[in-house]
């Protein structure tokens, strides 16, 4: 769904686009289960696009001084702003905005007044910067941050189904030089129910490093035996 979605959006940049009457598009908002792929979604959007990819670190934007946190937030917006058109991404969107609802009694305003800056910016930007923000937890997301307009689209990423773990096992196999038809991938699928992306690629790594140890090359059993170690 977010692949058919980007390549329809693919030169919406362009001069072309603008004559025909689009907007920019605004941005993204990816939630979902942790290790499943969200932040690789923006750095994949970037690469789809051929966009330079910016990182938001919205902790280094909160400063001790007196109205130097809304400053720098501006300031961050401005850099977006000239390198446009460009991909801004926010990872883990509700902990950089975290005690936003609680900010007039914990910080006299200091997050609030920030979030409202990032709001407003996010409402009424003309720059071509595209937001894609990242978050797992969506019920601590302020709701209006999640109303039309400010994004474009809301996606959910699930854990992998097993034709997605195979393809994952077959990516991170082929990364390390192996390859993956000498595997019984099936097996590995079967192992590794309710497995994350990321627990996956630590189930190959941790079975090459066994299989090191013990002077010989990966086998699935060594991955099999690593997958019955990890709580998912």
């Amino acid at each position: 769904a977010v692949k058919d979605w980007l390549s329809k959006r693919t030169v919406a940049f362009s001069e072309k686009a603008k004559a025909f009457g689009l907007p920019a598009p605004k941005g993204v908002l990816i939630i979902g289960v942790q290790g499943c792929g969200k932040s690789l979604i923006a750095k994949s959007i970037a690469a789809h696009w051929g966009l330079p990819l910016l990182r938001m670190d919205v902790g280094k934007i909160f400063s001790g001084i007196v109205g130097s946190s809304e400053e720098n937030m501006r300031k961050a917006i401005r850099v977006a702003e000239s390198v446009a058109p460009c991909v801004l991404w926010t990872d883990e969107l509700e902990k950089g905005f975290a005690g936003v609802q609680s900010s007039a009694f914990s910080d006299s305003g200091t997050t609030a007044r920030v979030f409202a800056t990032f709001l407003a910016w996010m409402q009424e930007k003309t720059a071509p910067v595209f937001l894609v923000a990242t978050a797992n937890d969506v019920t601590q997301l302020p709701p209006e941050l999640l109303r039309k307009g400010r994004f474009d689209e809301i996606f959910f990423v699930d854990l992998p189904n097993p034709e997605e773990r195979r393809e994952i096992f077959e990516i991170h196999i082929a990364k390390r030089g192996r390859a993956p038809a000498d595997f019984d991938l099936d097996r590995l699928v079967e192992a590794t129910e309710g497995f994350s992306g990321a627990e996956i690629e630590q189930v190959v790594v941790s079975g090459l490093f066994a299989a090191f140890h013990a002077g010989r090359e990966l086998t699935t059993e060594d991955m099999t035996e690593e997958a019955r170690h990890v709580v998912p």
